[in-house]
C-alpha cells in the first residue's frame, strides 16, 4: 500500500496549509480551466420533501443596526421568515449579457456558496411535530427533511441551525485551496445568523462540544438520500438560536431519536474533478466530540445607532469588485469597524465560544486624523506579545491612541502597493481606505485542539470579515473578503521565520468605496407575486 507521501497527499494539516499557498512565482494547484458545463448548481433541494413557505418581511422595519432588537420575537413562521431571509436568502439578483445570477445575504467565496442551512425546531407553526428543515434560500421557504415522533425536543426559546459545506461547489473553481475557502464560508455563514438573530432580539451561539459525527447524524448528511456521488456535504457547526443563555441539550440523543425521513437531493453537476488534496484535509479536520473551552467576557454591546436598520444594512451589503481610490474613512467609523471584531463583542463575535487567536495587520491607506502606514490590532495580548517578539523587523510597536483600541503603529508610510502585491497583486486592497491581513497564531490553536483548530480559526477569520462587512455597509461603505493572497510574502513583511508556522496568514479583507459596474442590472430578490402570499 502506498503511502500518503507517496500518494502525494498530506500526512497532516500542516502540511495541507503549505501546500496550498499560494507564491508569487506558483498558485496553489488548481483547475486547468474553469468548465461551465459542470458548474454546481448553488442550490441544494431535496424532491419529494414538504415544501413550507415562509413570510417574506422584507419591506418591514426592523431594529437599529447593530441590534439586538428591543423585544423578543416568539419562535413563528413569522420570525423564523425574517431570521433565515436575513441569514441566508437572497439580497438580489443580477444580469448581464444574458446571464442572470443571485446576490445572498451570506457572502461567498466567488458567490459559490458551498454553505447548507438547517433548522431543528419544536412543533409550532410549521407542524405537527418537532422536525429537521432545510432552508431553501430561492423559494424562501423550509424543507421538512424530517419528523420526531415527539412535539417537542429541544428547550423551549430557541432552535437548532446545522450548517453543513459542499466543498465540490469550491473545488470546481479554486481546486485544492478550496477547503480553505468552505471554512471562511462557515465563519461567514455564523456571523450571518448572529445578526440576523439580533434583529429579532435572539442570540446566536456556536456550540463547541459536538463532533462531526454526531452533526452529521442529527442532519442527515450520513444518509444516502443527503447527497450524489461527489457532491456530500461535511457537517460544519451547531449554534444554537434563541433568547437568554445556552441551556443544556444533549445533542448525541437527538441525533439517535426515531425519525421518519422524507426527500432526496438534487444532483448539482453532471460531472466532477477529483481534489483528493481536499477530501484529505477533511479528514484531517475531522472534529471529535470535545469539552467546551473556557469562556471569556463578554464586552460591553456597541452604541445602536439611530439609522440605518439591521435589514437594511444586511440587505445592502455587496463585495465590491472595484474601489475607487479617494474616498477617506472617517476615524469614528474606522473605530467602529474595528471594535466590532473584537473577541465578546455582540451580536457577531459573542457567538464564537472559542479564544481569540486572530491579530489583525492592518495597511491604512485613507483613515481621517491616522497617518498612513502598517499597524497592528491586538485582539489577544499573549499572541501580540509573542508576535512581537518573533519578528526580526525593526518595527516602532506606537500605541495609538483610538478609543480603548489596543492599536498599535509598526511602521509610517504608504503602503498600498503592498497591500495590493501581498493580496496577489489585486489592486482592490490598495484602493480602499484600508485593508487587513489576519494573523492566525496557528501553533497554538493546533495544540489546543488538534486538526481541527485549522477549521476554527478559518471560521474567526470569515467571522471577523463578516463584522468588517456590515460595519463597512453601516458606514455608506463596502468590503470585500480577499482569499487570494501569498502567504509567506505576508510572513517575511512581519518578520517571521519562512520554516516555522508560528503565525500564518489565514484571510484578506479591505474596506472602501465601491465603484459600480454599470454593465450589471439590478433586479429584487423576491418577486411582489411571492411577497404578497399569506
Amino acid at each position: 500500500m502506498l503511502s500518503l507521501e507517496q500518494e502525494g497527499l498530506p500526512a497532516h494539516i500542516v502540511a495541507y496549509h503549505r501546500r496550498t499557498k499560494h507564491q508569487p512565482t506558483r498558485y496553489a494547484l488548481g483547475p486547468a480551466f474553469l468548465d461551465g458545463q459542470s458548474q454546481p448548481c448553488p442550490y441544494r433541494r431535496f424532491e419529494g420533501a414538504r415544501l413550507v413557505e415562509l413570510p417574506l418581511r422584507d419591506r418591514e422595519p426592523t431594529a437599529p443596526f447593530p441590534g439586538p432588537a428591543s423585544a423578543v420575537a416568539p419562535i413563528s413562521a413569522r420570525s423564523l421568515g425574517l431570521f433565515f431571509e436575513l441569514a441566508f436568502g437572497l439580497s438580489a439578483w443580477k444580469s448581464y449579457e444574458g446571464s442572470l445570477w443571485a446576490l445572498r445575504n451570506n457572502p461567498s467565496s466567488g458567490n459559490l456558496h458551498p454553505t447548507e442551512a438547517y433548522a431543528l425546531l419544536n412543533a409550532g407553526d410549521l407542524g405537527a411535530s418537532a422536525a429537521l428543515f432545510h432552508y431553501a434560500p430561492v423559494e424562501h421557504a423550509l424543507e421538512e427533511r424530517a419528523t420526531f415522533e415527539a412535539a417537542q425536543v429541544l428547550p423551549a426559546g430557541g432552535f437548532l441551525l446545522g450548517l453543513s459545506a459542499v466543498h465540490w461547489r469550491e473545488s470546481w473553481k479554486y481546486g485544492e485551496r478550496a477547503f480553505r475557502y468552505c471554512q471562511l464560508d462557515a465563519g461567514h455563514a455564523i456571523g450571518a445568523a448572529a445578526q440576523a438573530a439580533a434583529a429579532l432580539g435572539w442570540r446566536a451561539q456556536v456550540l463547541p462540544e459536538p463532533g462531526d459525527d454526531e452533526v452529521a447524524v442529527l442532519l442527515g448528511l450520513d444518509r444516502d438520500d443527503a447527497w450524489r456521488r461527489r457532491e456530500e456535504e461535511h457537517p460544519d457547526a451547531l449554534l444554537w438560536i434563541g433568547a437568554g443563555p445556552v441551556p443544556s441539550i444533549d445533542v448525541l440523543a437527538l441525533a439517535q431519536a426515531p425519525r421518519r425521513w422524507q426527500g432526496a437531493a438534487n444532483r448539482l453537476s453532471e460531472d466532477h474533478d477529483a481534489w483528493p488534496a481536499v477530501d484529505r484535509a477533511a479528514r484531517l479536520c475531522h472534529k471529535p466530540r470535545g469539552p467546551a473551552p473556557a469562556q471569556g467576557a463578554e464586552r460591553a454591546p456597541r452604541a445602536v445607532r439611530t439609522a440605518p436598520e439591521i435589514g437594511e444594512v444586511v440587505r445592502r451589503r455587496r463585495s465590491a469588485q472595484r474601489m475607487d481610490g479617494v474616498a477617506v474613512l472617517p476615524r469614528e467609523a474606522f473605530a467602529a469597524m474595528l471594535r466590532a471584531t473584537l473577541p465578546g463583542v455582540p451580536p457577531l463575535l459573542a457567538s464564537f465560544p472559542w479564544p481569540a487567536r486572530l491579530t489583525l495587520l492592518l495597511f491604512v491607506h485613507r483613515v481621517d486624523g491616522l497617518d498612513p502606514g502598517l499597524y497592528l490590532l491586538q485582539r489577544d495580548a499573549e499572541a501580540a506579545r509573542r508576535l512581537a517578539a518573533s519578528s526580526a523587523t525593526d518595527f516602532a510597536w506606537a500605541p495609538v491612541g483610538l478609543e480603548d483600541l489596543d492599536l498599535f503603529l509598526l511602521r509610517e508610510g504608504p503602503c498600498e502597493r503592498e497591500a495590493a502585491k501581498f493580496s496577489c497583486l489585486q489592486p482592490i486592497a490598495g484602493k480602499g481606505c484600508f485593508a487587513v491581513a489576519m494573523l492566525a497564531d496557528f501553533d497554538r490553536a493546533l495544540a489546543e485542539d488538534g486538526a481541527f483548530a485549522y477549521r476554527r480559526l478559518h471560521w474567526e477569520a470569515g467571522l471577523t470579515g463578516q463584522a468588517l462587512y456590515l460595519e463597512a455597509t453601516a458606514a455608506g461603505l463596502s468590503g470585500t473578503g480577499i482569499g487570494c493572497f501569498f502567504d509567506d510574502e505576508v510572513h517575511a513583511l512581519m518578520g517571521l521565520a519562512a520554516d516555522q508556522t508560528q503565525f500564518q496568514d489565514v484571510y484578506h479583507f479591505t474596506v472602501g468605496a465601491s465603484v459600480e459596474d454599470v454593465r450589471l442590472i439590478s433586479l429584487p430578490a423576491y418577486s411582489d407575486e411571492r411577497r404578497t402570499r399569506p
